[in-house]
């Protein structure tokens, strides 16, 4: 069993192993200038992630935005020295940045190399709403994901969500997904935090 102290990890649906209860955004790391997000300080960075590894933390998140592009270049400098079977890294396509098919290959192969790694684990079309999701759905970027996910470069495809309830039903039913990621606070549950929660469990994500 768990012992005291343990970090809990859980098993998300049908995806492979498990991920740690607490996660790691690598979206406001420790800056040498808190005016420009571009610095961040990365020893006392390092510092946090090397405590967050030690403490049980497996899933790291970073975005091609986080900290001007330069958190998913930290994430490759600051994981690399773990085994790469030891933590889940997650990073996002920027929906609103990808006008073509060209656009979402040129980014994630940039993604890739940012985070000096040969996949990611999880793969989310970020910022996802009802007015991004038919641009990506029909520009060809939804079908590259997923090309992705069978040659292996992502091992679960899912996307995240600020939107409309309405919105995320139909992406939700349009099917595919792994996973999703919402902003899920308690203090909004029973405003719609709850209904996001069930459209999402209702269609096995």
């Amino acid at each position: 069993g768990k012992k005291k102290g343990e970090m809990t990890k859980r098993k998300l649906g049908n995806i492979a192993g498990e991920v740690s209860l607490l996660g790691y955004g690598l979206m406001r790391l420790p800056l040498k200038d808190r005016k420009n997000q571009a610095e961040i300080d990365k020893e006392k960075a390092q510092e946090l992630i090397d405590k967050a590894m030690a403490g049980g933390v497996n899933y790291y998140d970073t975005a091609w935005v986080y900290h001007q592009g330069m958190s998913e270049r930290f994430a490759g400098e600051a994981l690399k020295k773990y085994p790469r079977e030891s933590y889940n890294l997650a990073d996002k396509m920027p929906v609103w940045e990808v006008k073509s098919l060209d656009d979402a290959k040129r980014i994630f192969q940039e993604q890739l190399d940012r985070c000096q790694t040969e996949y990611f684990d999880f793969y989310l079309l970020h910022s996802l709403n009802g007015g991004a999701w038919p641009n990506v759905r029909d520009n060809g970027a939804l079908e590259y994901a997923r090309q992705m996910k069978k040659e292996g470069k992502v091992k679960n495809l899912g996307f995240s969500f600020h939107g409309d309830n309405k919105d995320l039903a139909v992406i939700a039913d349009f099917g595919g997904w792994d996973f999703a990621q919402i902003q899920l606070n308690y203090f909004d549950w029973d405003d719609y935090s709850r209904e996001q929660y069930e459209i999402l469990t209702s269609h096995g994500i």
